[in-house]
């Protein structure tokens, strides 16, 4: 597989009046074609921002893109204007995203069939018949029961399951190389969210797309992802293969996450504390106040980047780099 998309150093800052929030710290990472790569972290760790970043779809003011590069098939897309000809083209042309919540992404005045054919009329520059007929079609593949009546139906009249259907097939529209699923099934209950989950693997699979998941719970893309990237406080503390990263987790935090996975007859063990703030954040492990493998030189030693283990596996731990005294 070649190298679709590769972040290098992004950072992303929030002007706030108590001070710079550093939402995206220095974060560097890849996506090969096809590949199913997952970005796990609590809320408000950076995931999000990282890959509104990637798609300038970060509000500024008060965010913005200080540093880094984001090169989409050998083109570092940052360089173009975020409204620019260019950068629109590439968004929902060649880069998709499914959103948290559809109906804060789909137009409540508009119907279904409309909205999506705007899709392919803007990046496509097919006719509106045919923008229809496709749409149906797409609605037809996504699982949306009777699609020739539905694709004139109004959000409010789909269920939350339904929506996110369209939201999937709109996704899909363009067959765009790379997809990014932020948080796309967290709104569900259990059944719809299983269900989502492997229509869009099914999809991305059908057309050799890849996909980047962004979500909370490691659960999840240990059953679909091929990679994962492991977030805290604005940076990835560990990378590695799903096989790497769940049978041997390096990071303390990575363990906690792997302790809330739910088993049947066990009890959660929580990550006690809460995640730091962004604001003027210390030059240490900004997991050392919660960290439960803490050492006398985490106090003092500046936090560390990514460094290789073996394999895929990086991690940023000096506990397990060979560093630290207890």
């Amino acid at each position: 597989m070649g190298r679709l998309l590769t972040v290098s150093g992004l950072t992303t800052e929030f002007r706030t009046e108590r001070g710079i929030v550093k939402a995206v710290n220095n974060v560097s990472y890849h996506v090969d074609e096809g590949e199913i790569i997952g970005l796990v972290g609590e809320s408000g760790c950076g995931k999000s921002v990282s890959q509104l970043s990637v798609m300038q779809l970060v509000p500024n003011p008060p965010g913005k893109i200080v540093a880094g590069s984001a090169e989409f098939e050998g083109e570092d897309i940052l360089k173009h204007a975020r409204n620019s000809r260019e950068m629109c083209a590439i968004r929902g042309g060649k880069i998709s995203m499914v959103f948290q919540e559809p109906m804060t992404s789909l137009n409540p005045a508009m119907t279904i069939g409309r909205q999506m054919s705007e899709v392919m009329i803007e990046h496509l520059g097919i006719d509106r018949k045919e923008a229809r007929e496709r749409s149906i079609d797409m609605l037809r593949q996504v699982g949306i029961p009777d699609p020739s009546k539905r694709i004139d139906d109004y959000p409010h009249q789909l269920s939350g399951g339904m929506r996110q259907r369209v939201m999937v097939g709109m996704a899909m529209l363009c067959h765009p190389k790379l997809i990014i699923a932020d948080e796309a099934t967290t709104a569900l209950d259990a059944t719809i969210q299983a269900q989502l989950l492997e229509l869009l693997y099914e999809m991305v699979n059908k057309y050799h797309t890849a996909l980047v998941m962004v979500t909370h719970n490691l659960g999840i893309v240990a059953r679909y992802a091929h990679r994962i990237n492991v977030m805290y406080a604005g940076r990835i503390v560990e990378s590695g293969t799903v096989r790497e990263i769940w049978a041997n987790p390096l990071h303390p935090y990575t363990e906690g996450l792997l302790s809330c996975v739910p088993k049947l007859g066990e009890r959660l063990v929580p990550i006690k504390g809460m995640p730091p703030s962004l604001i003027n954040r210390p030059a240490t492990c900004p997991f050392l106040p919660r960290c439960r493998r803490r050492t006398k030189r985490c106090f003092t030693a500046p936090a560390h980047e990514l460094e290789h283990v073996e394999g895929e596996h990086y991690v940023t731990c000096p506990s397990k780099l060979g560093g630290g005294e207890r």
